[in-house]
């Protein structure tokens, strides 16, 4: 295991290493490291060596390391998605090769107050939905969905959402067509009602995705609140200059 001299600072060598042990199931997911003290002698290195390739690893992400615990390898997100892509949950975890599904649905149904009634530029006759709904990934839940939507942009009937996209349900009678979505990501350490729901304890980081749904035609049609298991899912975007 011991690292070879080259060119290179040692610590990109032993950070290249750990890596690699990581990458062919030396060290697996969620599994303890070695103390420094083991790990910098197997590895034919100082503990100030070490102590910066751990560092470097922990900015990646590739590794988090617990006061008075130790050093752990990073579960690596099952799913990752650009978030310039607008897609469904349930497209994503299809896009991964696993089975979405539905454990939990509350559908509740109530007068749009001020706020809503500016947000979808509906009025008092108008009934606003309320879906919150937990979904799964080949049986694990991984993300907690509260969408809004207007009662007259749904099909009569609520069931086929437990096993449907709400993008479906929506465009279903084929008069409105979701074509964009304005997002907002915050991280969340933990939430007593969502970390509860997915089954994450308070060392689980939440994202929650904050997304204004719109139409061909500009029509605000849908907002999400979405919470994603960080451990299950990463973003990333596409940046060009200009």
């Amino acid at each position: 295991m011991m690292v070879k001299a080259d060119h290179r600072h040692l610590y990109v060598q032993v950070i290249e290493r750990l890596k690699k042990d990581i990458e062919s199931g030396v060290f697996r997911e969620n599994e303890r490291f070695p103390s420094e003290y083991e790990l910098a002698r197997s590895l034919g290195v100082s503990r100030a060596t070490l102590r910066e390739a751990l560092r470097v690893l922990e900015e990646e992400k590739v590794i988090v390391r617990k006061h008075g615990v130790g050093t752990f390898v990073n579960s690596r997100p099952l799913f990752s998605s650009g978030i310039e892509q607008l897609s469904s949950v349930s497209s994503m975890i299809r896009d991964a090769g696993m089975e979405p599904g539905t454990i939990f649905m509350e559908v509740s149904e109530m007068v749009p107050c001020d706020e809503d009634i500016a947000k979808f530029s509906c009025n008092e006759e108008d009934r606003l939905v309320t879906i919150k709904r937990v979904r799964t990934a080949d049986h694990e839940p991984v993300v907690y969905c509260i969408d809004h939507v207007l009662a007259k942009h749904l099909p009569s009937g609520t069931a086929t959402l437990m096993n449907e996209s709400i993008f479906d349900a929506i465009e279903k009678n084929g008069t409105l067509r979701i074509t964009q979505a304005v997002a907002h990501i915050e991280p969340v350490g933990y939430d007593d009602e969502a970390s509860a729901i997915l089954r994450c304890g308070v060392d689980v980081p939440l994202l929650v995705l904050l997304q204004h749904h719109y139409s061909e035609e500009g029509e605000m049609v849908l907002y999400s609140k979405n919470y994603f298991r960080a451990d299950k899912f990463s973003f990333h975007v596409v940046r060009k200059r200009v």
